[in-house]
């Protein structure tokens, strides 16, 4: 957190995260302004998109003292993340919307405005740090607490965003948020944490998908190419699925492939799911491009174990097989706990 007194505009979600991040960064002496996002007006059980979590954000704006605004934000968010998330669905692709609302609109829409309203930074309740290289160059790492660590969906932050980022919680673990919560009698110390995408309803996806982009159903076959059965639409599959596939064939079956043209999901051994090899589409730096084949951490899933690989150009060298990384995740390179940078698998 910088030392120097900023004026800073707070992302304040409704979480204790946020919440915390808040009164961390006033408790430092700095000008400190909440704010939140107002992105989704349908129904949601999953948190941090509903009236009551804007509702928790504004009292705890008033508990610490703080200005506290809404921003509506709904039409960016429908354009830049829940159309896109229904359309890469129905392409057979497996997004993460979450990186996008982070992408487009938290530090994008969000600090486009903040910087245009006058302040110097914008902050977050993410569990990762910011801190300067020996160079003087912006590093993006990992929180201190690896069971809640965020930098994987922080991925296409670059040196303009971090030098207007402040992460004031990414040096605590989670218990240390909640007791600073407590301690301060935040209404959001006991607060459960939002699961799942915020804007679909657990266990709805199929039908929020289908009511978007339709369904297409189609065949499921094996790795030999046996029709094994017949699926409702390849929305509701992704590599590495083993429940819901609808076929039992004696012994465990995973999905090892969606062919979004053929409309064909294809199930496989665990084996089968293996592979030493992942493309990766889009890639961003957060500080300039890799020169030749890189060592480097390979973490391709939010709380994910990381894996030994070679980066070289787009391609992610495996140095064990693993487990395939469906198309539109999201692959995270590190070196030890700095961010490198990052893409989404093809």
């Amino acid at each position: 957190m910088s030392a120097t007194k900023v004026d800073v505009l707070v992302a304040m979600s409704g979480g204790v995260d946020s919440s915390v991040a808040a009164a961390l960064l006033r408790d430092a002496g700095h000008d400190v302004t909440g704010v939140t996002l107002r992105l989704w007006g349908g129904t949601t059980d999953s948190g941090c998109c509903s009236v009551g979590d804007v509702e928790d954000a504004r009292r705890v704006a008033s508990q610490l003292d703080i200005p506290h605004y809404v921003f509506n934000l709904g039409d960016a968010f429908e354009r830049a993340v829940v159309g896109p998330y229904a359309t890469a669905h129905a392409e057979g692709r497996t997004p993460n919307p979450c990186v996008d609302c982070n992408r487009w609109i938290k530090f994008g829409v969000l600090l486009e405005r903040a910087e245009a309203l006058g302040f110097d930074a914008i902050a977050t309740g993410h569990h990762a740090r910011v801190d300067r290289a020996a160079d003087d160059r912006w590093r993006l790492r990992r929180g201190r607490d690896g069971m809640k660590d965020q930098s994987y969906v922080l991925y296409m932050l670059g040196q303009r965003e971090l030098a207007r980022t402040l992460l004031p919680i990414g040096g605590l673990t989670k218990a240390d948020v909640r007791v600073h919560a407590a301690r301060l009698g935040l209404r959001t110390a006991d607060k459960p944490e939002s699961m799942d995408v915020c804007f679909v309803r657990r266990d709805d996806r199929m039908r929020f998908v289908h009511e978007r982009v339709g369904a297409r159903p189609g065949l499921v076959v094996d790795t030999g190419g046996t029709v094994v059965g017949r699926h409702r639409g390849i929305e509701g599959f992704t590599i590495g699925q083993r429940r819901g596939v609808g076929v039992a064939l004696g012994s465990p079956r995973y999905v090892v492939d969606v062919d979004a043209d053929s409309a064909m999901i294809t199930i496989g051994s665990a084996a089968e799911l293996l592979t030493d090899r992942i493309e990766v589409h889009g890639l961003t730096w957060v500080d300039g491009v890799p020169q030749g084949r890189v060592a480097v951490h390979v973490q391709t899933r939010a709380h994910g174990a990381p894996v030994e690989g070679l980066l070289d150009g787009c391609v992610v060298e495996l140095l064990e097989p693993a487990r395939r990384v469906a198309r539109g995740q999201v692959v995270a390179l590190y070196d030890e706990d700095v961010l490198l940078g990052g893409g989404v698998a093809a």
